[in-house]
């Protein structure tokens, strides 16, 4: 007993502060699934600075001036509070889940607020900054701690798995091995088959990483990854394959980013974005009612996200206890709201606890030295952008895949049987990859169990009730804006 307790007795400092022992980790283990999880998010990178590129209604862009968006410098931007806010979880929460810009929090603010008359990019990150601070009180009152505790088990399951068929279809989707078919909402490849390269570097991915599985090779998944892009820059280097065109005329070119290397691996970084919000312009630009629904679509999405994505890599790496809460709890939601801030502040949008981080757990994360590792990768990038702009799609998103098959084998701890627990389960999970959105999955879930449970007269958390109602708002802010001018 005594030999067994020396074993496990930590013996490093490392060891002490992130508890790897405890934990059954070690710091290569967290290395490498620190580094699989930068890969398989590293595509923020170049997809953030492409939707924040659109100029605001008065014409100018974010980080420039009305010539055209300064793309280099959201690059920066994004790279720089994804290192500060994923170092900041991993040192203070200890957990493995990494944070950067959050895809459709900036979406809204490019395509959405910005295009509101007067409107401008500050103005659009002023209101990113008051989410954040809403959600921070949250977090310091306690209340999301107590909304998080007040939703049953078995949706915290539904949620992971749904998230988990999420993440396979937008790493199929992004990888273009599915796509919009002729008559048909998908197809797969190129009008029903397998016709470029890219998709075939894709398949190599996906056949490696389930290969070196089988074999319980450690670090399947970053050596996937990295065979995939291997496969893909000689390709390119060969056949000149070029990348995909918004008006498709190559489809059987590369998804997102070319795996080439163009001029210098190095660059010096510009922060032009940083500091450009304002929190009482959108005050002075919009009615203060228009300013609240703003803020709360914004906060609701972010809020039900990252819950989520906490379940869904606490349970992966087996951090979750009886309640299946993971540890810091409290921790982590305040440092995923100061996330919201910081990406206000920063100029590029939201930053938001990064589903992606489920694929370094898969591959041996298990605590927050992955996410310190993780951040260190995105603070490299903002001087070796032309690196991390090599992965394409089709090698980084067989991970994604691969992460949704374990993910969807806790589908079995549900009780199917009982309707009342089943149906809200079902939609939870159907709703996240057939709605493209987390939030809305779990929305539904929380609606349908409240009545289900209501009629059935078993007992419901008032929060849920609470939870519930807001959500049916959230779902109806269409009609609530257009009543509003919005």
């Amino acid at each position: 007993m005594n030999d067994l307790l020396e074993r496990t007795k930590p013996t490093s400092f490392l060891d002490r502060t992130f508890k790897l022992t405890e934990r059954r980790s070690s710091v290569g283990q967290e290395i490498r699934g620190g580094l699989v999880t930068f890969f398989a998010m590293s595509y923020i990178l170049v997809l953030n600075p492409i939707i924040l590129s659109t100029p605001d209604s008065t014409g100018h862009f974010l980080g420039g001036g009305t010539e055209g968006a300064n793309t280099p410098a959201i690059a920066a931007g994004t790279a720089l509070v994804a290192a500060v806010m994923s170092i900041l979880m991993g040192s203070v929460a200890n957990f493995p889940m990494a944070m950067a810009a959050g895809l459709g929090l900036n979406a809204m603010l490019a395509y959405t607020i910005v295009s509101l008359p007067g409107m401008t990019w500050a103005d659009a990150m002023g209101i990113v900054v008051l989410e954040g601070i809403l959600i921070f009180v949250l977090v310091m009152t306690g209340l999301r701690e107590a909304i998080f505790k007040a939703v049953p088990s078995f949706l915290k399951t539904a949620i992971s798995v749904g998230i988990g068929l999420f993440i396979a279809l937008v790493g199929l989707v992004n990888a273009g091995i599915v796509r919009p078919g002729g008559g048909t909402p998908l197809d797969l490849g190129i009008n029903g088959s397998i016709a470029s390269w890219p998709l075939v570097v894709f398949l190599i991915g996906l056949l490696s990483i389930t290969i070196l599985m089988v074999k319980k090779v450690r670090g399947a998944i970053l050596i996937g990854i990295v065979i995939a892009t291997a496969a893909a820059i000689a390709l390119e280097a060969i056949l000149k394959l070029g990348g995909q065109t918004p008006d498709g005329s190559n489809p059987g070119g590369w998804g997102l980013t070319v795996p080439a290397l163009d001029g210098s691996p190095v660059s010096v970084p510009e922060f032009s974005t940083l500091g450009t919000f304002s929190i009482t312009g959108p005050f002075e630009k919009i009615s203060i009612i228009a300013v609240l629904v703003l803020v709360f679509s914004l906060m609701l999405a972010d809020f039900f996200d990252t819950m989520g994505t906490m379940v869904a890599v606490g349970s992966e790496a087996e951090l979750l206890d009886a309640n299946d809460n993971p540890p810091r709890m409290r921790q982590i939601l305040a440092i995923d709201s100061l996330g919201a801030i910081a990406g206000g502040v920063g100029g590029v949008s939201s930053n938001t606890a990064y589903i992606e981080s489920t694929t370094g757990v898969a591959d041996g994360a298990r605590t927050g030295l992955a996410s310190i590792v993780t951040g260190t990768l995105f603070l490299l990038s903002t001087f070796l952008a032309p690196l991390a702009g090599m992965i394409p799609y089709e090698a980084a998103t067989p991970a994604l895949v691969i992460v949704g098959f374990l993910m969807m084998q806790q589908v079995a701890n549900i009780d199917w049987k009982d309707l009342v627990v089943g149906i809200p389960a079902f939609l939870t999970i159907v709703f996240m990859p057939f709605s493209y959105s987390i939030t809305v999955g779990i929305g539904m879930g929380f609606i349908s169990y409240a009545i289900l449970a209501g009629v059935s007269r078993r007992k419901v958390h008032p929060l849920l009730w609470i939870v519930s109602a807001l959500f049916v708002l959230y779902f109806v802010r269409g009609p609530i804006e257009a009543a509003l001018g919005l």
